[in-house]
């Protein structure tokens, strides 16, 4: 019986297993991770634990491989969304009320966004963030029941390749026969050790960092009404910008602060129960920058300089103050008074955004002054080992499978999707290695 390992219980890690479980692997399922199970995590404890960081604050699913980071590349279109269609019937699957997640699928690019912006229209499945305590609750349950052993509140400190060794805490090492590495954009760092520690092949990654656009919902509605989820975008391509919104909410949207190596970042989430309504929007303005030496280091130096007193800052043009979280409290943030901070952290990239706000109000007139911005946003992306496409494994160790956003997934669907990927590898080995057995059985 062979130990199948899994750093990580994000959503890549939790769909890889349940994926396992449902065709009677043989071999045991263990799963690490910093954060805690369902049953002890709190709203407030966004990056780590059960369903990741995504699975537990974000209740849509896109359901398209030009969103969310690559996915077809390495299994093709029609494999891609046939295993996005898995992702999306587990949450349906572990959900209380599965007739409570609807999808929403846009068909036509209305007039008065085009000259402006363009727009990716899109099927987005809508879990629901109300819901997603329970799915998490109900998954568990399930994979425990399978015999799927969890180690939580536990940080992989070192991984040996040679030797098939996880470090965990000072003295502890876990063997493992498959590893599958599934870290989050925590453990973004860790990628980056570990690839230049083994001297992995790498792509780089470019810079995604931007600010959370929040204002009320009314000056969005008549774009909302055709798309929920909408995702603007334009790209400068012969300065290597590109600039999109993400990850929209709307009608009970909250901004929520996120805390990734020592410093605060901001993203949002939206309720789904009528109680919780505020009638507001929040989206990312999220800007890609190609060709920045050392992206991680310089998104990171950026973020830093965003910092007043332990927290991001927040600007308005107006008299919009920051806004209540979803439990009633202040989103923590520096109150400034122009968008400044952010020239002097980003430099003139800035101008892309500020301009991207400026069309805004032009496409929504009665937008105005009536917004805010949270700074910063970010998506840490570590330079993307180089994979065999098959399997998703690491060239000089075959055993070793990246998912999820230690592979630049950058996303629910996409993430899950990698770890069933992975998972269905495993199987299809695990039947060829027992039909092997068996014939030499008989031979013998």
């Amino acid at each position: 019986m062979e130990n199948v390992v899994i750093v990580g219980a994000g959503v890549a890690g939790i769909n890889a297993a349940t994926k396992l479980v449902d065709n009677n692997y043989d071999g045991k399922i263990t799963i690490i991770d910093m954060g805690k199970d369902p049953y002890n995590r709190l709203p407030e404890e966004v990056m780590t634990g059960m369903l990741g960081a995504g699975g537990w604050s974000d209740g849509k699913l896109t359901y398209h491989t030009e969103v969310g980071g690559q996915l077809s590349k390495y299994c093709g279109e029609e494999k891609a969304m046939e295993l996005m269609d898995q992702v999306i019937t587990n949450f349906k699957r572990f959900h209380p009320k599965p007739e409570a997640v609807q999808c929403s699928n846009p068909q036509s690019e209305p007039e008065f966004i085009k000259p402006h912006f363009g727009l990716k229209l899109f099927p987005v499945w809508h879990v629901g963030t109300d819901y997603l305590s329970e799915i998490a609750k109900n998954w568990y349950d399930y994979l425990v029941e399978k015999g799927v052993n969890f180690i939580w509140e536990t940080k992989v400190t070192d991984i040996d390749f040679e030797d098939q060794l996880i470090s965990i805490g000072i003295i502890d090492k876990i063997f493992y026969d498959k590893l599958i590495f599934g870290v989050g954009k925590s453990g973004i760092d860790f990628v980056t050790e570990l690839s230049e520690k083994y001297v992995l092949l790498t792509e780089p990654k470019p810079v995604q960092i931007g600010v959370r656009f929040e204002a009320p919902q009314k000056h969005f509605q008549k774009l909302i009404d055709i798309s929920y989820d909408f995702k603007l975008y334009r790209k400068f391509e012969d300065k290597g910008v590109s600039l999109r919104s993400f990850c929209t909410n709307n009608n009970s949207a909250y901004v929520a602060a996120e805390h990734t190596y020592g410093d605060v970042s901001y993203n949002g989430h939206a309720k789904k129960d009528e109680s919780y309504r505020n009638n507001m929007t929040n989206f990312g303005i999220l800007m890609e920058i190609q060709g920045i030496s050392s992206p991680f280091v310089w998104a990171r130096e950026a973020v830093q300089k965003l910092q007043v007193g332990g927290v991001g800052t927040f600007f308005s043009p107006s008299d919009r103050v920051p806004s209540k979280t979803s439990e009633g409290n202040y989103v923590k943030t520096h109150v400034v008074d122009s968008l400044n901070p952010l020239y002097e952290a980003i430099g003139d990239y800035a101008f892309y955004i500020e301009d991207f706000i400026e069309d805004m109000k032009k496409v929504f007139p009665t937008l105005g002054n009536d917004w805010g911005v949270y700074m910063p946003e970010v998506k840490y992306l570590s330079p993307e080992p180089l994979v065999d496409y098959n399997n998703l494994s690491l060239y000089n160790y075959p055993n070793i499978h990246f998912v999820g956003d230690a592979l630049s997934a950058r996303g629910i669907t996409v993430s899950g999707a990698q770890g069933t990927y992975v998972a269905e590898y495993l199987i299809s080995s695990d039947k060829v290695s027992i039909k092997v057995k068996e014939e030499n059985l008989n031979l013998n």
